[in-house]
């Protein structure tokens, strides 16, 4: 069910049916990998995510990355650069502005958004479940008392925030999978 949902939500929708197969184990182990790598910041005892940690969204950015320029290179190997810096149809003096704008956007920032979407997301989560968790022991058990109760309604929201973890974690999956299918669909259209 989880390889169809891939295959068929993320892969054939943007890329088709042709390249949906080609980059199928890549957008279903990115999928997967974020997803469990996700999760794992509501594990008791664990409680961190393995995409807090800068190295693994950055890492999973680099082939996102990589696999996108392999993609456009392999469709078109002379023209892939000049029509991703060059887009057809603007005139020749505006190109002093939009080749620089079309650089940094396309070959910079989409790795650093990539990174920092999956990394931020993921540590606002876990900083959440902290403090609403250290607040229901700091009230519970250092204060005590009618403090008590402040202490039930943290632990409450506690909870509550561990199930939006569960979906922000399955969500952020889906985002990072589906950009990686979004920037190989660019790579591989016509156009280039």
């Amino acid at each position: 069910m989880g390889l169809d949902f891939v295959r068929v939500n993320i892969g054939e929708d943007l890329l088709g049916k042709k390249d949906a197969q080609r980059f199928l184990p890549i957008l279903t182990t990115i999928f997967f990998m974020v997803l469990f790598m996700n999760i794992t910041g509501i594990i008791p005892f664990l409680n961190i995510a393995g995409t807090s940690i800068i190295a693994v969204p950055l890492t999973l950015a680099i082939i996102s990355y990589v696999t996108f320029i392999y993609a456009g290179i392999k469709k078109s190997p002379k023209n892939f650069f000049k029509n991703s810096l060059f887009p057809s149809g603007v005139p020749w003096p505006i190109y002093i502005i939009v080749t620089p704008i079309e650089l940094i956007s396309t070959f910079i920032i989409r790795p650093v958004t990539l990174t920092l979407r999956l990394l931020m997301n993921m540590m606002v989560g876990h900083l959440l479940l902290v403090l609403f968790f250290a607040a229901t022991q700091f009230f519970v058990v250092d204060l005590g008392g009618w403090w008590t109760l402040l202490g039930a309604g943290s632990l409450a929201f506690g909870f509550v925030f561990t199930l939006f973890e569960i979906l922000v974690a399955v969500l952020q999956a889906y985002v990072f999978a589906l950009l990686t299918a979004v920037y190989i669909q660019l790579a591989v259209a016509e156009e280039h």
